[in-house]
């Protein structure tokens, strides 16, 4: 985990000329809240991952138009949610934000959501401009790349923030039984006191 909060940190570092104004001086150093982008959810609504303070949050990155292992991100999400208890699956929060922002739109995320039959209390889907997906993507150890025919070639994670934006855990084991060290981790984090 070291490795991760170094590479966060020397990211903030680099973005230290981006606008804070939604960022609290009171985050942690090495939380992915700190970077002030601006997301819009499946709903159209604005936000930035600081917003989802104190929540325990599950993040991936996807695209909509990937039919293979993006629908399989979104599986995996749902995995380790049938694997928790009904207390535990309502304080956790999952986001998924897109790679390809010049064609998701809030109607193409909404269409995702809607397919999939997502939970509006705790599911978003989201965009933000190309900048902010790379700076999220750094902070996550997302790597990705865009294909001639349209599609990404991408690393396909769940990644575990607490409600302070700081990353606990990561797996990249996917499918509808979690990785069992993952889940443990959720657990961990959904079982201390929200805050």
């Amino acid at each position: 985990m070291k490795t991760w909060s170094l590479a966060l940190g020397l990211l903030l570092a680099l973005a230290a000329g981006l606008p804070q104004t939604a960022v609290s001086a009171e985050l942690p150093g090495d939380s992915a809240y700190r970077l002030a982008d601006t997301y819009t959810d499946q709903a159209g609504r604005d936000f930035t991952l600081a917003d989802g303070r104190g929540k325990v949050r599950l993040v991936a990155m996807f695209y909509t138009s990937c039919r293979y292992v993006c629908p399989l991100i979104v599986d995996s999400a749902k995995g380790v949610e049938h694997a928790l208890t009904p207390e535990e699956r309502a304080r956790l929060h999952v986001l998924l934000v897109s790679l390809d922002p010049a064609r998701d739109d809030p109607a193409a995320l909404k269409q995702v959501f809607d397919k999939r039959r997502l939970p509006a209390d705790r599911w978003t889907l989201a965009r933000t401009e190309a900048a902010g997906v790379r700076r999220l993507a750094a902070v996550l150890g997302i790597r990705y790349r865009p294909l001639a025919d349209g599609e990404f070639n991408h690393t396909s994670a769940l990644v575990l923030i607490d409600g302070e934006g700081r990353i606990l855990a990561r797996t990249e084991t996917l499918g509808s039984v979690p990785d069992p060290a993952f889940l443990a981790a959720v657990k961990a984090a959904l079982a201390k006191p929200a805050g």
